[in-house]
């Protein structure tokens, strides 16, 4: 029985395998995509994805169901939530200019099978985000034409009652992503061109509703009569802040495109900022404005900026509302479409995803094949599924993705830098490197021992310690961490960390309502699991980190992140069970399709050396003069003339 059970060293090489780590290229400004977008591209691709629909109808629904007036609060604490996440995007997508937002960010620095899962529901979510925007978007031009279109369509081709299935066939839903779809096989500078159009009327509409906004503007509105800025206290300014939250999740596109940046180390990080302050700007005062033109209780959830406008005595600034809604969802369409396939490349590219999707049109330089397969596929969702119980789904991949975002810019930043080692020479031994004796200054030769007993000794005499080496002040304190490798620690501190934050979390969600905790075991857990955390955020601290002056990093680094960890977790949490349930079995397909090919497939894989035993001929010590030699161990069954003379070898000494 017990030769069926597999042996600790298999379990700890596929171990191995499944946390290895993408090897970046030397040139990583080299690409097979054209790098032709600036700053102002990314910053309006940024904006397009975040000032979408949600302008106008999320602020209203906020308002009047969650929030009131304090919804101008709520939008501020979400921005400022969201730039944790957003800065930790702008440092990677400075660092490692390649396509795959979360999911390239996560291979180079925690791990493979980790970074196939977060690119694999990036990938969903970005197909029922896409679809899900599309039948909103039919729905509003339908509503401007009285229903007509969806009347049509129940009475000509019929309704249908059936599970997971939308009562009737979206047509155009369907028509209008498969137009977006042609232009973004266009190329990149094409979608960036009418990206532009798009942005450029619904930021003028935006410009609109402020100014006549702050004209017919009367601050009674707020006043106590009408219930006051915060009818609904500090609650509803949190619950309103996890809604709101939501709205800022289309900053990812600026990471997804920073291989078509001209220059990704300086647009990337401006892009995202430039972006995401001027939606935060504009989610609040579009709030402001609101909620200050027509008493909050009175809005219409629907269509709250149009009804405002309607019942001032302005009725026709309703279709100009109405033409900006649009073009916002256009921008959000394409932001979907434009992200959507690169991710899908860059798995490809990897050989975790089928190879067909790896392949760039010679002349558009585009994923065509990624963007005209899920193009059709976002469209059929459109057109047949209900979507309203899907739509959940996507905050739980973003929020999963922000996550291992947040942990990755950790390790990464106490990880050594890596350094190329020699290339081999014709008789497939490495090249010795050539260094300076310790006492006569010749040159000698010296392999991987003497060298690693050499290096070590020059790297306790140093005072400026390597990344993810204990700090000199710490090191009489925790003596015990100088024996583990740089960055070792740091690793296994962010990952108790998660654990810690994972429990406090929980307990904060589920303590009071699930759980029936009495209130000293609430207290007590809670103090114990922020504890762990800070003892993590702590031990992490006390190590060395990389200082890197030539791309932009996230500041106040491990605490920024720890932050951003903690706040997405919490959020992860308050989704509904369904929510996770739907999330699991997702988990599971893809498990099927990473274990049934993107493990054998993986480039990584094809670059592991295969294993090979070897045997040392002699041992050199750092003060001697032997150069160390070690040879391959032949297989018995080969011939022993095959071998190297053993006394030759040694006559040679």
């Amino acid at each position: 029985m017990a030769r069926w059970l597999p042996r600790s060293t298999d379990l700890a090489r596929f171990c191995q395998k499944l946390n290895r780590v993408k090897t970046l290229e030397d040139d990583m400004m080299e690409t097979s995509f054209n790098r032709c977008l600036s700053t102002i591209d990314l910053t309006l691709l940024g904006i397009g994805g975040m000032v979408g629909s949600g302008l106008y109808v999320l602020t209203g629904t906020v308002a009047k169901e969650i929030a009131g007036p304090a919804v101008i609060v709520s939008f501020i604490i979400a921005g400022f939530a969201s730039l944790l996440a957003a800065l930790c995007y702008a440092e990677f997508g400075a660092r490692v200019p390649k396509t795959g937002s979360a999911y390239m960010f996560t291979y180079v620095s925690v791990g493979e099978i980790w970074a196939f899962l977060i690119g694999w529901n990036v990938l969903l979510e970005y197909m029922i985000g896409g679809a899900a925007v599309a039948r909103a978007w039919s729905g509003y031009l339908d509503s401007i034409f009285n229903h007509k279109i969806k009347n049509f369509t129940e009475t000509h081709v019929g309704t249908w009652q059936v599970p997971f299935l939308a009562r009737y066939p979206d047509f155009l839903a369907a028509a209008i992503l498969l137009v977006a779809t042609a232009f973004i096989s266009f190329g990149a500078k094409v979608s960036s061109w009418l990206n532009h159009v798009f942005s450029a009327i619904s930021m003028g509409v935006i410009l609109f509703i402020l100014i006549m906004g702050f004209v017919l503007a009367q601050p009674k509105n707020w006043s106590a009569q009408e219930g006051g800025f915060a009818p609904y206290g500090l609650s509803g300014i949190m619950a309103g802040t996890a809604t709101c939250f939501y709205a800022f999740v289309g900053f990812d596109v600026i990471a997804a495109s920073s291989e078509e940046a001209r220059n990704p180390q300086r647009a990337v990080p401006r892009a995202i900022a430039f972006s995401l302050g001027l939606a935060t700007g504009a989610y609040i005062l579009v709030s402001v404005v609101l909620t200050l033109m027509v008493p909050w209780h009175t809005l219409d959830p629907d269509s709250a900026l149009a009804d405002a406008f309607y019942r001032r005595g302005y009725a026709w600034a309703g279709f100009l509302v109405a033409a900006g809604s649009i073009c916002a969802m256009n921008t959000v369409l394409l932001s979907n479409l434009f992200s959507l396939p690169r991710i899908v490349y860059a798995m490809a590219e990897d050989g975790l995803f089928f190879q067909v999707f790896s392949q760039v049109h010679p002349r558009t330089q585009v994923p065509v094949v990624g963007i005209v397969v899920f193009g059709l596929l976002m469209a059929l969702l459109a057109l047949l599924f209900d979507l309203e119980a899907l739509v959940q789904f996507l905050s739980i991949g973003t929020l999963l993705a922000y996550t291992f975002v947040a942990a990755s810019i950790i390790v990464l930043r106490f990880q050594q830098q890596k350094v190329d080692a020699p290339p081999p020479v014709a008789g497939g031994r490495p090249s010795p490197e050539p260094r300076e004796g310790p006492s006569t200054g010749e040159l000698k030769e010296y392999e991987s021992f003497s060298d690693k007993l050499q290096l070590v000794d020059r790297d306790k005499s140093k005072e400026q310690r390597e990344p993810g080496q204990l700090k000199a002040a710490f090191e009489p304190y925790l003596e015990f961490l100088s024996d583990f490798y740089p960055g070792e620690v740091v690793t296994v501190a962010v990952v108790t960390l998660m654990v810690s934050a994972i429990c406090l979390c929980s307990i904060l969600v589920f303590g009071n309502t699930h759980l029936h905790l009495p209130t000293w075991s609430y207290s007590l857990l809670l103090v114990l699991f922020s504890l762990g955390f800070l003892l993590s955020l702590l031990l992490i601290w006390a190590h060395e980190q990389q200082r890197n002056t030539q791309t932009f990093q996230i500041p106040l680094v491990p605490l920024s992140p720890a932050l951003s960890i903690v706040l997405n977790i919490y959020l992860m949490l308050k989704l509904s069970y369904m929510t996770w349930l739907r999330f699991a079995v997702w988990l599971l397909l893809g498990l099927l399709v990473y274990f049934g090919y993107g493990i054998w497939h993986s480039k990584e894989n094809l670059r592991e050396p295969r294993p090979q035993r070897v045997s040392a001929r002699y041992v050199v010590f750092p003060s001697g003069s032997l150069e160390e030699r070690v040879q391959p161990v032949q297989p018995s069954s080969q011939p022993t003339a095959g071998l190297p003379d053993t006394d030759t070898e040694d006559g040679k000494r």
